[in-house]
């Protein structure tokens, strides 16, 4: 009886431990052994809809005795359109299922990659709008205080790494000159002729700048207006 109750055992063991190898196999979506005349890889993966997902050993093949539990994700190497008018996928191995028990997993879109010099623009401007409310001393350039080009030198230095001079005059020089109708975010924007500007000021899009206006005011949005309209821009990025 002894005997008999270890052989039973042993059985058990092995039975237990093939079923797990069986399951791990589909996890890790080997390829090994697949003889089935399938589409290309797809790369796709499959989550289970029903209660469970029955696994074959071929599209419309016999059953493998497994079965892949709801809501579970498999990634799929294969898919092929079978005789019965399902689409089965391949899951590894000699394991498929079908379409009536799995769904395509929605893949979210990449995001759009930023530029370097879009990230470059965006870290200025978002720095301009930290300073938004600090007050306009002459002559100063941060960080608690600027003037007008003082706040445009200390953004671009400290936001992007740039050096465009520290008054209007070198700073016209920082990039192309551009008109006020092509104005981009991240172009600076001048008043007076080149050469004897008298004020600068960051574009930050929708016809609006960031300026460190004058005396008694403090760093502020303001609005393009034809009462104070520049006469440049300058493309720095």
């Amino acid at each position: 009886m002894k005997n008999a109750n270890s052989t039973f055992k042993k059985n058990i063991a092995s039975f237990a431990t093939a079923g797990a190898l069986g399951l791990a196999a589909i996890a890790a979506g080997s390829i090994a052994g697949n003889t089935n005349s399938v589409s290309a890889a797809t790369s796709k993966t499959v989550v289970v809809n029903t209660n469970s997902a029955t696994v074959y050993t071929a599209a419309n093949g016999a059953s493998t005795g497994k079965t892949l539990p709801n809501n579970s994700s498999w990634k799929t190497f294969s898919s092929v359109k079978g005789s019965d008018g399902k689409t089965w996928y391949n899951v590894g191995g000699d394991q498929w299922v079908s379409d009536d028990e799995v769904n395509i997993q929605a893949v979210a879109p990449a995001a759009p990659a930023v530029s370097s010099t879009q990230s470059k623009i965006n870290a200025v401007i978002n720095l301009a709008k930290k300073e938004i409310g600090k007050p306009y001393v002459w002559g100063a350039k941060g960080p608690n205080a600027f003037d007008c080009s003082g706040l445009m030198h200390y953004i671009f230095k400290q936001a992007a790494g740039k050096e465009i001079g520290g008054w209007t005059v070198p700073q016209e020089s920082a990039g192309t000159k551009v008109s006020i109708s092509s104005l981009k975010a991240g172009d600076l924007v001048f008043w007076g002729s080149r050469g004897a500007t008298y004020h600068v000021a960051l574009y930050v899009g929708n016809g609006q700048y960031i300026e460190a206006p004058k005396p008694g005011l403090s760093v502020r949005y303001s609005k393009l207006s034809s009462y104070f309209m520049p006469s440049f821009g300058v493309r720095v990025f």
